[in-house]
């Protein structure tokens, strides 16, 4: 069974910075490409960034020279450092990874953290 662990996220204001963390543990075969997502109340959820094992990056236009997004390929962790947060980034942000596990043979799957509350203050 595959887990994703996310932690880092809390009260800032505004202007400030948070680093989340997410680890993915279980029967890991390999991982395509983590990455982060959001969900603000009355929203539907959205993409914030995403990296691929390769490295290559994408994110949204909103956080685009504010955010960075990073892995640890050895540890199956990806991180989110989040510098300049503004209010409208307030929301529970939730890590997702596409990977496989064991045996051989499986398939590529989605899987979703439980989420992490990230509050900027005005």
């Amino acid at each position: 069974q595959v887990q994703l662990v996310e932690s880092g996220g809390g009260l800032v204001q505004a202007g400030g910075s948070l680093r989340l963390s997410c680890a993915a543990s279980g029967s890991i075969r390999s991982i395509n490409h983590m990455g982060w997502y959001r969900q603000a109340p009355g929203n539907q959820r959205e993409l914030v960034a995403r990296i691929t094992s390769g490295g290559s990056t994408n994110y949204a236009d909103s956080v685009k020279g504010r955010f960075t997004v990073s892995r640890d390929n050895a540890k199956n962790t990806v991180y989110l450092q989040m510098n300049s947060l503004k209010p409208e980034d307030t929301a529970v942000y939730y890590c997702n990874a596409v990977l496989r596990t064991y045996p051989i043979g499986s398939s590529y799957r989605e899987y979703w953290g439980q989420g992490t509350q990230v509050t900027v203050s005005s």
